[in-house]
């Protein structure tokens, strides 16, 4: 027995089961007293409620959605929003950022002065007042259909949100989607095997062309199939009972919360890319120049490429900033999961404990997506030691 008390496995294991059994006592200490609280309001934990006519409507949604649908329903609806929100903020959050990061490093004073007023302007402004800026002082206090009625378009710019035009799509349209989608694969299989050519015999590899004309093949057989188009140009217009029909329609409080956070979160990946790329050495700069590579052409072939080695872990850690922050939808009255499942669900319902448990799930759920595919990514840019 002496000699157990002595050994430092058996306490490594102890402290483990003693952490892992006081983990246990407090869970049910804290379960036992939700049950009694429950108890006397006489509800049941559960999330049969879910079931229930919901008996609200959501202002904006995009998938189908009724005051009589359940609360299912509703938190679909939220989960969709959510979800609009934070693919779109990614993309245009990487793009401001790539853009903003490389201007910071640009031998253009002009450029790099105004790039480095964005960082530090938007970086050290608080992202709430910032979501607030957007909503109140831009997208509301833009110009009123009722005042303006000769408004003309093709793009529309009131209060009410922002009607830009947009393509609407025409029977055929699957058929163009899969051929495409088999002809973007092509691309990048062709791209990979034309990279291969370039480097082990040495032969120009044309990886643009040849990934263009996939694309274009495909594109060439749906429109053989189908005789038609995949979409058309769908233009908004102002109705005598000034409504705006047609078109992509954004509201108010979409495009305020996608703006804020969007430029937002590309200001610190402006920095991370910035210095991803100074964590190249300079002589791969030298070396991309003496070959005669023009600036653009090095940047993509050389230099982003390495960086990206640096770039990729604490911009996963961006990306999840965005998908979290994007619960501040609540302060400008956006209709997403947490706005949705936080207010009328669970105020009409008064389950507090299961409406935060959804909500965690789902936010959680999301978190864990995002670093897996981004720590894939992650390990397919770096070095392959032999």
């Amino acid at each position: 027995m002496i000699k157990l008390l002595r050994d430092d496995r058996f306490w490594k294991i102890a402290g483990q089961a003693i952490a892992l059994i006081l983990v246990i006592i407090l869970g049910a200490i804290l379960w036992d007293n939700l049950s009694a609280n429950y108890s006397q309001l006489g509800i049941a934990f559960g999330f049969d409620f879910l079931n229930s006519q919901a008996s609200f409507d959501i202002g904006e949604k995009v998938i189908a959605y009724n005051p009589e649908n359940n609360y299912k329903q509703a938190y679909l609806v939220g989960l969709v929003n959510s979800l609009r929100v934070m693919v779109i903020g990614i993309v245009l959050a990487t793009i401001a950022g790539l853009t903003v990061g490389i201007s910071r490093l640009s031998e253009n004073w002009l450029l790099r002065s105004l790039a480095g007023l964005y960082v530090e302007i938007i970086r050290n402004t608080p992202l709430l007042l910032q979501l607030f800026f957007w909503y109140f002082a831009v997208f509301i206090s833009l110009p009123k259909l009722e005042e303006n009625q000769q408004m003309s378009g093709p793009v529309y710019l009131t209060n009410r949100g922002i009607a830009l035009p947009w393509l609407a799509t025409l029977p055929g349209f699957e058929i163009w989607l899969i051929l495409l989608t088999i002809g973007v694969l092509g691309a990048a299989l062709l791209w990979q095997w034309r990279a291969r050519v370039m480097i082990e015999q040495a032969q120009p590899g044309r990886q643009l062309l040849w990934a263009l004309g996939a694309i274009a093949l495909s594109a060439i057989s749906a429109l053989i199939i189908t005789k038609n188009l995949p979409f058309r140009l769908d233009v908004p217009r102002l109705t005598p009972e000034l409504q705006l029909e047609g078109g992509l329609k954004l509201t108010p409080e979409f495009a305020a919360l996608v703006t804020g956070l969007s430029l937002y979160t590309g200001s610190y990946i402006a920095e991370i890319v910035r210095a991803g790329i100074q964590s190249v050495p300079r002589g791969q700069m030298e070396a991309a120049k003496s070959l005669g590579l023009k600036s653009g052409t090095m940047m993509r072939l050389v230099i982003l490429p390495q960086a990206l080695r640096v770039i990729i872990p604490p911009l996963t850690s961006q990306y999840l900033n965005l998908a979290k922050n994007s619960s501040l939808a609540v302060a400008i009255a956006y209709p997403d999961v947490y706005f949705v499942v936080a207010s009328p669900t669970l105020n009409q319902t008064g389950r507090a404990i299961e409406a935060m448990l959804i909500i965690m799930v789902t936010y959680l759920t999301i978190s864990l997506i995002i670093s897996l595919f981004m720590n894939w990514y992650n390990q397919t840019v770096q070095l392959k030691e032999r």
